[in-house]
């Protein structure tokens, strides 16, 4: 797990105001998930293969699976519904959006969502905006 102590600074570019470097993009691997600790909050991120070919994005969102209570999100399956990228918890395998948070397979049970936060990479390092708003 990355743990991140706010405020951040790149080694040679001071991070935007309201965002936080989160970790070096290349620490991420390809439709795995990496947990990290931002101010006390886990988070979830997660590079797709897209992103790799330059269409798409790095996700972020709360580690913590609503359902369970466990901070294993970063732990689930991968994967799509129509055009959504997913991850299914590995605990009782509710399905999630990852670009809105919005559980797409609730198992029978009532709807519940995880948080999201935006993500930027820029020169190769990963930021999530933090703070008030986000």
């Amino acid at each position: 797990m990355t743990i991140v102590e706010l405020p951040t600074a790149t080694a040679h570019r001071t991070v935007p105001p309201g965002w936080v470097r989160v970790c070096a993009l290349a620490d991420l691997e390809v439709e795995r998930g990496r947990a990290a600790l931002v101010d006390g909050t886990q988070l979830a991120l997660f590079l797709l293969h897209s992103a790799v070919e330059g269409g798409g994005r790095v996700h972020a969102v709360s580690n913590r699976d609503p359902y369970s209570g466990a901070n294993v999100i970063s732990r689930g399956i991968v994967g799509t519904r129509q055009d959504a990228p997913t991850v299914a918890s590995p605990m009782y395998k509710q399905v999630f959006d990852l670009r809105t948070g919005a559980c797409l397979d609730t198992q029978g049970k009532e709807p519940k969502s995880l948080r999201v936060w935006p993500v930027a990479v820029d020169d190769g390092q990963v930021l999530v905006r933090w703070g008030e708003g986000s």
